[in-house]
């Protein structure tokens, strides 16, 4: 018997558990492509599916809709998958542990995948259903999309026909999403030298932050497990001479970290006061963030001693001055709309191997020229500390269309079946619209979606009830002539 198998909708709740017993994590949707292919093929549909595992299903219009534009619908089939230290779940093999907590679904210490598994499960119910009314409708599975969105830029959609685009890859029930930032990857890359050193080794632990999706959650001031324990380090090579050994934190790009560690090497007898330097650090950082993230943890301890390869000291100086003096957050707010971040960056990932800090960004703008020079920045600043900076996954802006018949559509349609205005948004995530637009000229978009908390993060959430008022909405939309 399945976790959600007593949910409404029924349909729905179906394939959202089936997809989510299915491994997905970006570059591996595979099993989850597969699935869908057969899902179509058993149900005699056209589909396509590419070398990356994108996947195009194309359901003839229903009686009486057969001179009605086709519409297309568009989800992603990767998830950001994100775990808590304990949990034992590999991403590449094992589906996820569902639980219901009240009128939410998530999974048990891990992300849920609702973003954008949620989107999939809705439109297979549509697809194998033989009694909801729509046009032609032309599905687009998209691959890599929370990388970059690497699936959406190498599609070919030359088969489409529709221009109205219906994305479901939004989190927030009553908002039509209408425009997005456009951005990029930005992996900075410096060599690195090491040495001997003899002592006792210093582990620093930064956790317990929020974390949350870099798009949506970059205005919330919510701290950076990597930008933390770089001014730790900072701060403690004030109190007390100290080699790195090693250091990392962060697993994704477009995720805010939320734990970083590293491991020192000190000389004997100089344990206590690294520990001592590391609280009083904790200690100002716990206040500072007190309201973005209470759970702050900043702790060091020892864990034994002996000779270890640490860092060289020119390449120690170096990598704290990257991660401290690196743009890093909000770079600048629009002008033209209130409260909407135009340009920002987020440090996600620190990762320090045998040959280079690794340092990966995801850079987001709704201004392309604010782009570019943002990535410049970072590249001059990297150069003259001896490193190189590379640039993957440009996905472009996806720009406000004024003449929107989908969208005067869905106002309406809403209007009529809840009484109220939604909200006409644009946000600083990115989204596959302005790729998908760059393909299908003329194309018409909006974004929704039911509501969703702590995406990208290990409290990911799915509201029940709102699953169940936006599938209701979804159905008059499609059916609408």
């Amino acid at each position: 018997m399945g976790v959600l198998e007593k949910l409404e909708p029924k349909e729905v709740f179906h394939y959202f558990e089936e997809l989510c017993s299915i491994p997905h994590p970006s570059y591996k949707e595979g099993q989850i492509s597969d699935y869908c292919v057969r899902f179509a093929k058993e149900r005699g549909l056209t589909v396509y599916q590419d070398d990356l595992k994108n996947v195009i299903i194309i359901k003839e219009a229903t009686p009486g809709y057969e001179s009605v534009e086709p519409l297309v619908i568009q989800g992603h089939l990767d998830m950001v998958c994100e775990k808590e230290p304990n949990c034992t779940i590999d991403f590449e093999k094992d589906g996820l542990e569902l639980m219901i907590e009240g009128d939410y679904i998530t999974a048990k210490g891990t992300t849920l995948g609702g973003d954008d598994g949620i989107a999939v499960a809705y439109v297979l119910a549509i697809l194998a259903s033989d009694t909801i009314e729509h046009p032609k409708l032309e599905v687009i599975f998209t691959t890599a999309e929370e990388v970059g969105m690497e699936g959406a830029t190498g599609i070919d959609v030359s088969m489409l026909e529709g221009r109205k685009l219906l994305n479901l890859d939004s989190e927030e029930e009553g908002y039509m999403l209408t425009s997005c930032a456009g951005g990029c990857g930005v992996e900075c890359n410096l060599p690195v030298s090491w040495e001997e050193k003899t002592g006792t080794q210093i582990e620093i632990v930064v956790e317990g932050l929020l974390g949350g999706h870099s798009g949506v959650e970059i205005d919330k001031g919510r701290a950076n497990s990597n930008l933390l324990m770089g001014r730790v380090l900072l701060e403690a090579e004030k109190t007390v001479k100290y080699a790195i050994v090693s250091i990392g934190g962060g697993t994704k790009d477009n995720a805010i970290p939320r734990e970083t560690k590293a491991r020192v090497i000190v000389a004997e007898g100089e344990e206590e006061a690294l520990i001592q330097a590391v609280a009083e650090t904790a200690s100002a950082l716990t206040k500072e963030y007190s309201t973005s993230d209470p759970e702050i943890k900043i702790y060091a301890k020892a864990v034994g001693s002996g000779t270890a390869y640490v860092l060289t000291e020119e390449v120690a100086e170096k990598t704290l001055q990257l991660i401290n003096h690196l743009p890093n957050g909000i770079q600048s707010m629009s002008a033209d709309i209130e409260g909407l971040v135009e340009t920002s960056l987020n440090l996600g990932v620190l990762a320090l191997t045998s040959e280079q800090l690794s340092m990966r960004y995801a850079v987001r703008s709704s201004v392309g020229t604010a782009k570019e020079f943002l990535k410049d920045k970072i590249a001059h600043l990297v150069a003259y500390m001896g490193g190189t900076i590379t640039c993957k996954g440009e996905y472009p802006a996806w720009e406000y269309k004024k003449d929107s018949v989908l969208r005067e559509d869905m106002v309406r349609i809403y209007r009529e079946m809840y009484g109220k205005e939604p909200v006409i948004q644009a946000i600083h995530a990115g989204l596959e619209c302005g790729i998908l637009a760059g393909k299908l000229e003329g194309l018409d978009a909006v974004s929704i979606g039911p509501d969703m908390i702590g995406v990208h993060t290990t409290e990911e959430k799915l509201s029940i009830s709102s699953t169940k008022r936006v599938w209701e909405y979804i159905l008059e939309v499609i059916k609408c002539k």
